[in-house]
């Protein structure tokens, strides 16, 4: 699906912020409701799969479900990794969400051994926990290791709604924003500079996952700098 040139596809609501943020189209999730959720806070969001689109975008957002091996061969076929390389190495806001999150890492053991984008280095690993069960489904809190404008307003120890069997190891502590735990503690968001990652869905966790959404949404529309300066500190 290609609505790049529509910002309002769908909804008719009336923008806050005057330029799209690009969620990536590469074949794999629903788009559509992530598009929603920004368009719900008023953000402008276009669904592209179009490498050009997403080289001139001023913010990335990288959506997913499925599995990691897949995902990769069709950025790769796509020529939107490279794409998202540039786009992340301009400075751009990025965001990744679910298997998005896991594909900012270098490599995945989902079904053998896969190389991700390495926007962050590390390695995405299975669930092991034989007296828990995979995928991990349902409401679980977010433990916050770090002050970040990301995880403005978001109160400590919040629910969020997650889907997923694979969790991601950051080789870099430093690059863990909050964890959850389910056996182990995992990093549930993670974040470097103008580029995060969070494993769970935040257009199914309410408030929330909407807060979260609004202040990546800030951040690239410039509209929370004193916030930026805060809480990077």
């Amino acid at each position: 699906m290609d609505t790049s040139h529509n910002p309002s596809t769908g909804s008719g609501r009336r923008t806050q912020y005057a330029a799209p943020i690009t969620i990536i189209d590469y074949g794999m999730g629903n788009l559509r409701s992530v598009q929603k959720a920004f368009e719900h806070i008023g953000a402008g969001a276009v669904i592209t799969a179009d490498a050009g689109i997403v080289d001139k975008a001023p913010a990335l957002v990288l959506p997913g479900v499925g599995a990691f091996g897949d995902a990769m061969r069709n950025l790769r076929d796509a020529g939107l990794d490279t794409a998202i390389h540039r786009t992340v190495e301009a400075g751009k806001p990025f965001l990744g969400i679910c298997l998005g999150q896991q594909l900012m890492f270098e490599e995945s053991e989902e079904m053998g051994q896969h190389r991700g984008l390495g926007l962050l280095r590390g390695r995405v690993r299975r669930f092991r926990n034989g007296k828990l069960k995979v995928p991990h489904i349902g409401w679980n809190q977010i433990h916050i290791q770090r002050n970040d404008p990301i995880l403005a307003g978001v109160p400590p120890e919040s629910f969020a709604y997650f889907v997923h069997s694979y969790y991601v190891e950051p080789r870099d502590p430093d690059v863990i924003l909050a964890t959850t735990d389910y056996g182990i503690d995992f990093a549930s968001i993670v974040g470097r500079d103008r580029m995060w990652g969070i494993q769970f869905h935040p257009e199914k966790s309410q408030d929330v996952g909407l807060r979260i959404l609004r202040n990546f949404a800030g951040i690239v529309f410039g509209t929370d700098e004193t916030q930026w300066a805060q809480a990077r500190g």
